[in-house]
C-alpha cells in the first residue's frame, strides 16, 4: 500500500540512498516477511514439486523481498517525480503495508498533484504488464524463474488497481483530490473529498466480504475478515487524519505575523526582572527585548523562564540571565502571514521571533504559543 506523507517519527533500518533519496525499512518488514515466507512456503511446494520443503520456504522469502522491492520501485515513482517538481522528499520507508514516500511539501497545482500521485500505481501496472508479458511469451518452463514472475506480476497488478482506489490515504485519494481542487478551486475541499471517500472505501473493505458470506448462506469465516479489517482499519486512520490536516490548514490564512504580535519593551542587559515587567506593565507590552547601548536588539526574554522565576527572585535576577541570543533566522519580517510564515517558523523552531519592519525597525514579538492558539481555539 502506498502513501504520501508529511513528516513522522520513525524507526528502522536505514538501507542507503536512490535517486538522493534515504531509504529505510521499519520493523515491521521483518514480520511481514515471515508472515509471507510461512504463508507461500506450502504453495511453493505444491507449484514446485521436487524441490524439498525448505527450497520452497526459500522461494517463499525471495519473493517476499522482491515483493518489497517492487513496492520500493512504486515509492520511487512519486518520489523522483515529486523531486523533480522541487517538491523535498525526507525518505522512503518501506513497513508493515507496504510503503511510505515522505514529500514534505504538497505539489503547488493540481496538475502535478495528479501526476505525482499517478506515478506509484502506474509503475506497478507497468511492473505487472512487464512481468504478464514475460511469463506468457518468454518464460515457460515452469521452474522457479516462473513461478517468481508468475506471483510477482500478479501482486503489482493487485497492488496498482488497489491504489488506485479513489480515498485517502491511497494514491487514487489523491488523484480524486487533484480532480476536485482543479473543479472547485481549493485543495482543502479535495481533501476533505477524497478523506471521505477513503472513509467509505474503509467500510466496504470490511461489509462486502461479511455481506458475501452470509449471502452465500455460510458464516462468516473470521480469517476471512482479518486482512481486509486490518487494511481498512489503515485506510479509516489515515483519512481521519487527512480531515484534521484539512481543518489545520483551512486556519494557516489566519495566521498574521502583525496581529499576533505583541508590543515589545526593550531593556538593557542588567535590569532586574522585576523592572523589566514593570516597565512591561506600563507600557501594555507582552514582551522583553534586550538591547545593546544603540537601541539594537540582542535576545528575547523567554516568557517560560519569567514564569518558572519566582516573584522573590525577580529583583536579583538580570533580564539577560534569561534571554535567548537572537539568531539571524529568529528574527522575521513582521509582514509575513499564511504559509510563508510558518514555513519560516518551521525553519528554525523556537518559541519567540523577533519582528522587524523592512527598514529594520522592531515591531514587535510573535509568540509560537499564539500563533498554535490560532490552531487550536484556545
Amino acid at each position: 500500500m502506498s502513501e504520501q506523507s508529511p513528516r513522522q517519527e520513525f524507526s528502522g533500518v536505514p538501507m542507503g540512498r536512490l535517486f538522493g533519496i534515504p531509504v529505510y525499512v521499519s520493523w515491521t518488514w521483518f514480520l511481514v516477511a515471515g508472515f509471507i515466507t510461512v504463508m507461500f512456503g506450502p504453495y511453493f511446494g505444491r507449484m514446485l514439486p521436487g524441490i524439498g520443503e525448505g527450497a520452497a520456504y526459500g522461494v517463499a522469502f525471495v519473493f517476499a523481498v522482491l515483493l518489497y522491492v517492487s513496492v520500493l520501485l512504486h515509492e520511487l515513482a512519486h518520489s523522483v517525480l515529486a523531486k523533480a517538481y522541487g517538491l523535498p522528499v525526507r525518505r522512503i520507508t518501506l513497513y508493515l503495508l507496504g510503503g511510505v514516500s515522505e514529500i514534505e511539501k504538497e505539489p503547488p497545482t493540481p496538475g502535478k498533484e495528479f501526476l505525482v500521485a499517478a506515478a506509484g500505481p502506474g509503475l506497478s501496472l507497468g511492473l505487472a504488464g512487464l512481468g504478464w508479458l514475460a511469463d506468457v511469451y518468454f518464460i515457460n518452463d515452469g521452474g522457479i524463474l516462473e513461478v517468481l514472475v508468475l506471483q510477482l506480476w500478479f501482486a503489482n497488478l493487485i497492488v496498482g488497481v488497489f491504489n488506485l482506489l479513489p480515498g485517502l490515504p491511497l494514491d487514487g485519494g489523491r488523484m480524486l483530490r487533484a480532480g476536485v481542487w482543479k473543479i472547485a478551486g481549493s485543495p482543502g475541499t479535495g481533501t476533505i473529498v477524497a478523506a471521505w471517500g477513503g472513509r467509505v472505501l474503509a467500510v466496504l473493505l470490511v461489509a462486502v466480504p461479511l455481506a458475501s458470506a452470509l449471502a452465500g448462506g455460510g458464516e462468516a469465516d473470521i480469517t476471512d475478515v482479518i486482512w481486509p479489517l486490518v487494511l481498512a482499519s489503515f485506510i479509516w486512520m489515515g483519512a481521519s487524519q487527512s480531515l484534521r490536516v484539512a481543518k489545520i490548514r483551512a486556519r494557516i490564512p489566519r495566521v498574521n505575523a502583525r496581529a499576533l504580535a505583541r508590543r515589545a519593551v526593550p531593556v538593557s542587559g542588567d535590569t532586574p526582572l522585576s523592572e523589566a515587567l514593570r516597565q512591561a506593565g506600563e507600557r501594555h507590552a507582552g514582551a522583553i527585548v534586550v538591547v545593546d547601548h544603540d537601541g539594537r536588539p540582542l535576545a528575547i526574554v523567554s516568557e517560560a523562564a519569567v514564569q518558572a522565576t519566582p516573584e522573590h527572585r525577580r529583583p536579583w535576577v538580570s533580564s539577560a540571565s534569561l534571554a535567548k541570543s537572537l539568531d539571524p533566522a529568529m528574527v522575521l519580517a513582521a509582514d509575513l502571514a499564511g504559509e510563508p510564515l510558518i514555513d519560516a517558523m518551521r525553519e528554525a523552531p523556537g518559541s519567540e521571533y523577533l519582528l522587524v519592519e523592512p527598514g529594520g525597525e522592531v515591531y514587535g514579538v510573535l509568540s509560537t504559543a499564539d500563533v498554535n492558539r490560532v490552531f487550536t481555539g484556545v
